[in-house]
């Protein structure tokens, strides 16, 4: 049985040349990068030039980007941080109702602290109207946090006309790109953001790092004390052989993106018509927006078949596929995302999100879609 990993939204393998460039870091390269010896400086200057191989691919200083330990941390330090460096300007945070629980749940732990948190909706294609952004502002809205391409629906916000808006009022802004990092061509020299989160384990890198971008005119306060690392602003011994393996990966992203692109496209493209063929678009109904939208993610319904049902077939047939939403207790709950966009009942329950990656293939494609059908075709008539 062929083993077919359509999760790549939730994490991705590591790239093999990733592996390559990590590895002398854990034996011959291993001085910490604050040590002032000869094994110290040599391990500073792979940090550096880390940091510079990913500041030039989104398009900032280096000295705008610190490292993290992944997405969650950097979009907790950026609302955290910019919270506390605003609070005596107002305490009032704009988010949408369709983030990532690492905005969420920060935005909740805010709430608990005496700010309050307005939370914008989502149309039927998951995307914020950004006349609902301009309306929810009040003169002490000191944040807004929106993300880039939805890591659930795949849908892409409209961040530029967002930042816009924010910077005009003086608001800071903060967007999530997990998602987008090397989908989206990004230059955040020309747009109107203050912090940008990414992480290196959804393109190909290792997990447990990511990066904060902050813009110059950016105030934060730092969350952790302890040492002069990251400008002070995320103390620790710095983490260099995975610095090292993000930036092999955003190196190996740069030289792909184009043709990655399309075949991600291609993909998707596939699985849409291949199901629609099987089943119909009525019994296999796709979430999300159908043009802006990131090209690796596809959340599609199966009305009548529940979400726990598919996925627990779909993986006793060597298919990895997610729900997108948090599993509780074991049991599957009806994703946020999903309820945030207002969709109906037979749509909620019986979504499942397939993302595309490395190593996927069209012959994937077309024994999982006969696959699903199978599926769809056996529960129903039980």
């Amino acid at each position: 049985m062929t083993y077919i990993y359509f999760d790549h939204a939730a994490t991705t393998p590591v790239h093999p040349e990733v592996v390559e460039a990590i590895l002398p870091h854990f034996t011959q390269n291993f001085g910490n990068a604050s040590s002032t010896h000869s094994a110290g400086r040599e391990a500073r200057a792979v940090l550096n030039q880390s940091r510079d191989t990913l500041a030039s691919f989104i398009g900032c200083a280096p000295s705008q980007l610190l490292f993290t330990s992944g997405g969650t941390e950097s979009d907790n330090l950026a609302l955290f941080g910019a919270a506390a460096a605003r609070q005596s300007l107002g305490k009032h945070i704009i988010t949408s109702q369709a983030e990532h629980h690492a905005v969420l749940h920060a935005c909740e732990h805010l709430e608990s602290q005496g700010f309050e948190v307005t939370y914008v909706p989502v149309d039927s294609t998951g995307r914020v109207r950004v006349s609902d952004i301009e309306a929810a502002i009040r003169p002490d809205t000191i944040l807004i946090s929106i993300m880039y391409g939805n890591n659930e629906v795949g849908t892409i916000q409209p961040i530029q006309e967002i930042g816009t808006i924010a910077r005009s009022r003086g608001i800071a802004f903060h967007v999530d790109a997990v998602q987008a990092l090397g989908m989206i061509p990004m230059d955040l020299s020309r747009m109107p953001v203050d912090f940008m989160s990414f992480s290196a384990h959804k393109i190909n890198g290792p997990k447990g790092i990511g990066a904060l971008y902050i813009a110059k005119q950016a105030k934060m306060e730092p969350m952790l004390y302890g040492g002069n690392q990251e400008r002070k602003r995320r103390p620790g011994t710095e983490n260099v052989a995975s610095a090292a393996g993000f930036a092999k990966a955003v190196q190996i992203l740069s030289r792909d993106r184009y043709e990655k692109q399309q075949n991600l496209e291609k993909l998707r493209n596939a699985m849409v018509a291949k199901l629609h063929q099987l089943l119909g678009p009525e019994q296999a109904v796709v979430n999300g927006h159908p043009d802006e939208r990131l090209p690796h993610i596809l959340n599609i319904s199966f009305p009548g078949v529940s979400t726990e049902t598919m996925l627990m077939n779909l993986d006793l047939e060597g298919i990895a596929a997610a729900s997108g939403s948090a599993c509780t207790s074991g049991s599957l709950e009806v994703s946020h995302v999903l309820k945030a966009m207002q969709l109906p009942d037979a749509l909620t329950t019986s979504a499942i999100r397939f993302s595309f990656g490395i190593g996927n293939t069209l012959e994937h494609i077309e024994e999982a879609a006969a696959i699903i059908a199978t599926i769809v075709g056996r529960v129903r008539n039980i």
